[in-house]
């Protein structure tokens, strides 16, 4: 009886932290949730980075992901990617639009954040902060994990299955 209640525990205490983990990985402004942020580690020699979020819109009306930036790169783009005549083709979007009721997945859809001009290469186990600007939500900081390549809720499971 008493290695079960252990057990119990212990499993209970894991859990706990766990979601302590993901709950410290999604921010809040106004309606919109943003969720566990991250960016890939660099290629070599490559001066710009990605990074991708899910953006999940709680209310009524909708809102606009306007504008990015981050101490850790000389400017960030809303970027897009599509196939075009058997081609992939990248292009910079002005604004993202965050449908109500619904949420964004920035890597499924070809979006993601272009950081362009990085200061450093970013490297696997580091974090930058990144700062969203909502046309109605207003601004936020979030903490950008590096991580490889994952999507959204995908991201937060494989750095939770490391620890």
């Amino acid at each position: 009886m008493q290695r079960t209640t252990q057990r119990f525990l212990s499993v209970l205490g894991l859990s706990l932290a766990l979601a302590g983990g993901a709950a410290a990985h999604e921010t809040r402004a106004g309606d919109i949730r943003i969720l566990h942020p991250y960016a890939v580690p660099s290629l070599q020699g490559v001066p710009n980075g990605t990074a991708y979020a899910d953006l999940a819109d709680q209310g009524q009306a909708g809102d606009r992901l306007v504008g990015a930036s981050t101490p850790a790169a000389a400017r960030v783009e809303f970027h897009t990617m599509k196939t075009e005549d058997g081609v992939m083709r990248m292009r910079a979007q002005p604004a993202i639009d965050i449908p109500a009721g619904q949420t964004l997945r920035m890597a499924d859809s070809g979006l993601h954040f272009m950081l362009l001009g990085l200061k450093a290469p970013l490297k696997e186990g580091d974090k930058l902060p990144l700062t969203l600007e909502f046309a109605k939500a207003g601004t936020v900081t979030v903490e950008v994990w590096v991580q490889p390549r994952a999507q959204g809720s995908q991201a937060m499971e494989a750095h939770h299955h490391k620890h």
